[in-house]
């Protein structure tokens, strides 16, 4: 089986064509272990753990990437061109940048702004727009609507900086209509726009920029269950 500087799996097809993807490799853990049928770990190079199992009879697979545009770079890119993923739905939490988004309410990247210079990989003749899987996009507001899950559908920020010297400068994004702010989401969507395949970011909001308020790195790993239900139901 072939095997990337980042990933070791150790036999053929153990990798689902649809992954979700924590950033914390603990939440794919936690995913793994309470929502999967006999899940296997194909994965844990770096501590990057990633499962596949069962999820109402259908091959579903779940990794951690780390935090930030590099990291879920690598793997997205390994992910697709060396184990053939297909559909690559990302599940993370985020800052809120708008008043009536409040703690654990969930947003959908329908778009992922960036101050990344990734794009720059592709030598384009202007800005690309990171923009969600539409196959994805609408599956995923079906099976909210159909749970009675509340969902922010919209712009999001895919930022490089977590302490910027400016702390303000989150307000521009926010003038600008974008609901909250992440640190993946572009990178996946570049990835997959290039590759031809399926992806979507689903957040669940830790903390507001707007009121201040936070959640726990506990309640990050295990709490955020809607959004999980939602990516699962998508495969």
């Amino acid at each position: 089986m072939e095997k990337t500087p980042h990933i070791e799996v150790n036999r053929e097809g153990l990798i689902a064509e649809t992954i979700l993807l924590p950033g914390d490799p603990l939440r794919a853990k936690f995913i793994a272990e309470t929502f999967l049928e006999n899940p296997v770990r194909f994965n844990a190079v770096r501590n990057a753990f990633g499962y596949t199992g069962i999820y109402k009879s259908k091959k579903v697979s779940v990794m951690g990437t780390g935090m930030g545009i590099p990291s879920i770079g690598i793997y997205s890119y390994e992910l697709i061109h060396t184990y053939g993923v297909k559909n690559l739905i990302r599940i993370g939490s985020c800052g809120s940048f708008q008043a009536d988004i409040n703690l654990y309410d969930i947003i959908i990247g329908m778009s992922a702004s960036t101050n990344s210079n990734f794009a720059s990989q592709y030598g384009l003749p202007g800005t690309f727009a990171p923009t969600a899987s539409w196959k994805l996009l609408k599956k995923a507001v079906d099976i909210a609507s159909e749970k009675g899950y509340p969902v922010n559908i919209g712009n999001i920020l895919s930022s490089d900086i977590f302490y910027d010297d400016n702390p303000d400068v989150w307000k521009k994004w926010a003038k600008m209509g974008v609901l909250g702010v992440e640190m993946e989401a572009a990178a996946l969507y570049m990835n997959a726009a290039r590759a031809g395949v399926n992806a979507l970011c689903i957040l669940t909001v830790s903390d507001s920029l707007v009121t201040h308020e936070v959640t726990t790195s506990e309640e990050r790993q295990t709490a955020f269950t809607k959004m999980m239900e939602i990516a699962l139901e998508i495969a």
